[in-house]
């Protein structure tokens, strides 16, 4: 892995600063109807694909995984 210096790790930083405060403009910026029909059409995409036969066996290894780092940290 390649070393960077303090300054440079500082200007990586400000630069997806700047990148984080334009992507919060544009969505400020965007009409709510926009957003809606962006809603719209991720949910009518959602119908296009077939239900997922491990998703409930994914989720629940995801959940083991939950209680084992919980249990880790004491909670």
């Amino acid at each position: 892995m390649v070393q960077i210096t303090p300054q440079e790790a500082a200007a990586y930083l400000a630069r997806w600063g700047q990148v984080n405060r334009y992507e919060i403009g544009e969505l400020r910026r965007t009409p709510i109807e926009q957003k809606f029909q962006q809603l719209c059409a991720l949910s009518a995409a959602r119908q296009a694909f077939g239900i997922d036969p491990d998703r409930n066996r994914l989720a629940a290894e995801v959940a083991a995984r939950w209680q084992r780092i919980r249990a880790w940290y004491g909670e």
